[in-house]
């Protein structure tokens, strides 16, 4: 089972080094991220959503402050590497991934010990990560509702949306785990 964050229970990690980490995870989601555009869809916006497994392996190796910090710039950076900047692609992709580190924070919130910083145990990496997609999925419905499709039929798809978002939540999940894991060994 994983430990929350790595700096609950071991030493904390030495500034440049945690420099060093959140970089390195900051690089890897902007690259996985400009890699993700060049795949063929699987659906109408529907994308792997691999970067965000470095977001989430950020939260519980780094925090949640350092997380929200990989998240954005993941978007913006990939955005201008993209071209697609201000674009509704852009709006689609900063509205998923705002939603997608508000129910991070919330689920961290919620799952709270009695006296400590860091998430309970019951809520690892896989639970985070599912939370994130299917709000990271939601929000970008309804951005595409509200910027380019303008019909409330779209919600009819929401639940087809939601299912991909979860199973993608789920793989993205244990794809952090086990490089948290790896992390939590060097």
């Amino acid at each position: 089972m994983t430990r929350p964050l790595a700096h609950v229970d071991s030493e904390p990690l030495h500034p440049l080094r945690r420099d060093l980490l959140a970089a390195w995870l900051t690089a890897a989601a902007i690259a996985a991220h400009v890699a993700e555009s060049a795949l063929p869809g699987l659906g109408p916006w529907f994308k792997p959503g691999v970067a965000n497994l470095f977001v989430v392996a950020t939260l519980f190796h780094l925090g949640w402050r350092l997380a929200v910090t990989v998240a954005l710039i993941r978007v913006f950076v990939g955005a201008f590497v993209l071209g697609t900047f201000l674009s509704p692609t852009f709006f689609l992709s900063l509205g998923g991934a705002l939603a997608a580190v508000a129910a991070m924070g919330l689920a961290m919130a919620a799952h709270r010990l009695p006296g400590c910083g860091s998430p309970s145990r019951q809520l690892g990496p896989v639970g985070v990560s599912i939370l994130m997609a299917l709000a990271h999925m939601g929000a970008q419905v309804v951005i595409a509702n509200l910027l380019l499709v303008r019909h409330d039929g779209l919600y009819l798809a929401l639940p087809g949306f939601l299912f991909s978002a979860w199973i993608t939540g789920l793989f993205n999940g244990v794809l952090a785990f086990l490089l948290i894991e790896r992390l939590r060994r060097h």
